[in-house]
């Protein structure tokens, strides 16, 4: 019956009036499906109606915080349920509904009723058309979709919050903007804002991050973005939350931070460049394991967004280590966990599982619940506090793997520390100053090295990846396989002894400028015929291309590239009857195969005069 009445849920605008008598009857009659401390109203909607116009000068503080609860339950043990990337689809309940009824059973059956709480992680709804023979709009992020996902949601029977994932604003045909669709999740979720902090046990709180950015991204729109506001009222709750006051945090982002340590998939989330919060930002990327790293107060991090499951040790990651198993990690006093998915048809490797956090003043329990196995909970790890800003972790297995399993753990580089060496991949640069790998790179080699400036460049699958200097996190691609594999690799000074004045036009004492406090260098791909192609770093230094850019841009650009090949179809088409007087749009199937290709500005050279606007081999001629 559940699924067969999602399936039939409400459209948009019965989803608008359920939603507004919904608010209406909370504010009258203080009624709601489940007990909610502080229920929206109009003004709180008025409040943040403008919350990603608002200037980012100012107090924090002035940030409204979600007001629920009290700093203490007056109850020791606490218990939070935690849902990874629902993706909901109305035509595929079964599995939302299972999953369902295994929470309900656990709520039931805990003992600390007082202290329950149930937090999704987003990205709702599925990113395509529910209803294809009807429409092309995709599900994700509209009205119709954050009403399903709070229904669904709120019939667990329990208070719940959600963060924001790189989905839940993907509403682009109802919505116009991020600020509007922002507006409708807000409300629909009943948030007054897009983070929260909810207290739960005893000096114990939940606080989540939202992602606000969709169609305004500067790169790919799937990034997990939170914005200025957001990051900075974050450190103020750490700030005035700490740890040496006794204060434990666990925090809830759709993607985890860089540095957490935590399985990724270079071939989706690292090349494309949202792999990481704010991941194109390099100084806000970094941001949340700094603090991480200054506030001890910060007990566990919680994300999901990589579609995998829970079996293996790395889906869950301490703050230290013991000294005989590597060097030292330096995430502070915080445990990073991987949350996998419910309904099989979104697992990237055939998981079905949510977490579950047991916890008191002495420590906590990570859990999987397995949704494939009737509910069963399993323990994960243990975490032990030793102090308000220690504690100790242990994992209750090893890798659970199953026969079919692909998704080893990636390859990242090691730095050691005082009592570990850098691992073997490591390469260091000779008598001159200069790296060279000598011999063609291959799929299967490995190598990583060390830019003057500090930035790592590794190799691994036959691609070039640029590694978070700090964290040795990868950031993304520098070079794909189809540029590397068969290339040597030449790493020497380009910078100069003294200055020279060059005659080029445009160029002039150009040789005299230069970082000061780094030397220059020439990253270089050699091939058998000892011709090179020059690794240029982009205008921040950083070499890590970002390709993937914002979806809606995209979308703009394909839509053109479409009417060329019709339009120049149509010109085949007349050409090969000689018949060049133009008699309207070509059909798209004239069976002509016409080549489309784009060009974009801005157009890079080493040239001071601009004289050329093609590029070689795609636009213009190849030139060798």
């Amino acid at each position: 019956m559940m699924a067969h009445k999602y399936a039939c849920t409400i459209r948009m605008m019965s989803c608008w009036l359920l939603l507004n008598l919904l608010v209406a009857l909370t504010s009258a009659f203080h009624l709601s499906p489940t007990p909610v401390l502080r229920p929206i109203t109009q003004l709180d909607i008025g409040a943040t109606a403008n919350y990603l116009s608002f200037s980012n000068a100012g107090s924090s503080s002035s940030i409204p915080p979600s007001g629920l609860g009290s700093d203490r339950s007056g109850d020791d043990e606490f218990m939070v349920a935690i849902l990874g990337d629902l993706h909901m689809d109305p035509r595929k309940m079964e599995d939302y509904e299972v999953g369902r009824q295994h929470w309900l059973r656990i709520f039931d059956e805990a003992s600390c009723k007082n202290n329950m709480g149930l937090v999704s992680l987003g990205d709702l709804g599925e990113s395509k058309s529910v209803r294809p023979t009807e429409t092309n709009e995709l599900f994700a992020g509209t009205t119709e979709c954050h009403m399903m996902a709070a229904e669904y949601l709120r019939s667990m029977g329990v208070e719940y919050e959600v963060v924001g994932g790189n989905h839940d604003l993907e509403g682009i045909d109802e919505f116009k903007t991020d600020q509007e669709n922002l507006d409708l999740f807000l409300k629909a979720h009943n948030k007054p804002a897009p983070h929260f902090i909810r207290y739960i046990g005893d000096k114990t709180a939940l606080v989540g991050l939202t992602s606000t950015v969709f169609r305004d991204a500067k790169y790919t729109s799937h990034e997990v973005t939170i914005d200025e506001r957001q990051l900075n009222w974050f450190e103020e709750v750490c700030k005035t939350h700490p740890a040496s006051d006794g204060w434990k945090i666990f925090v809830f982002t759709h993607a985890p931070p860089n540095g957490s340590g935590l399985r990724v998939l270079q071939e989706n989330h690292v090349v494309n460049g949202c792999c990481w919060l704010n991941h194109s930002n390099e100084k806000q990327c970094r941001k949340f394991i700094e603090l991480v790293r200054e506030h001890r107060c910060l007990k566990a991090w919680f994300s999901g967004h990589f579609h995998l499951g829970q079996d293996y040790q790395d889906s869950i990651t301490f703050p230290t280590i013991d000294p005989a198993e590597g060097p030292y990690p330096n995430r502070g006093s915080c445990v990073f966990a991987q949350t996998s998915v419910m309904r099989s048809g979104t697992s990237r490797d055939g998981r079905q599982q949510s977490r579950l956090i047991r916890g008191n003043n002495r420590g906590f329990e990570i859990c999987t619940v397995d949704h494939s196995n009737n509910g069963a909970i399993r323990v994960d790890a243990t975490i032990t506090y030793t102090d308000c800003n220690h504690e100790v972790g242990v994992h209750a297995h090893g890798d659970i793997a199953r026969q079919d399993d692909k998704l080893f753990k990636v390859y990242a580089p090691c730095a050691g520390d005082k009592l570990h060496p850098p691992d073997e991949n490591l390469i260091r640069y000779n008598e001159y100053g200069e790296l060279h790998i000598d011999t063609p790179i291959t799929y299967d080699s490995k190598a990583w090295w060390y830019m003057a400036d500090g930035r790592v460049i590794g190799l691994l699958n036959g691609n070039m990846i640029e590694y978070d200097r700090s964290t040795l996190a990868p950031l993304g691609l520098v070079v794909g396989p189809d540029e590397l594999i068969g290339k040597r690799i030449a790493l020497v000074d380009s910078g100069v002894d003294e200055c020279i004045i060059g005659e080029e036009i445009g160029m002039e004492g150009a040789d005299c400028t230069g970082n000061s406090q780094a030397r220059e260098q020439t990253l270089m791909l050699i091939n058998d015929k000892c011709s090179a192609v020059v690794i240029q770093p982009n205008e921040d230094g950083s070499y890590w291309r970002k390709i993937v850019r914002n979806k809606m841009v995209r979308a703009m650009e394909q839509r053109r590239e479409a009417a060329a090949k019709m339009f120049v179809s149509e010109l085949a088409q007349r050409s090969n009857k000689q018949q060049w007087a133009y008699s309207g749009p070509a059909s798209t199937d004239s069976g002509y195969d016409v080549d489309v290709v784009s060009s974009w500005g801005p157009y890079t050279s080493t040239k001071g005069t601009a004289k050329t606007t093609g590029v070689s081999g795609l636009t213009a001629p190849a030139k060798r």
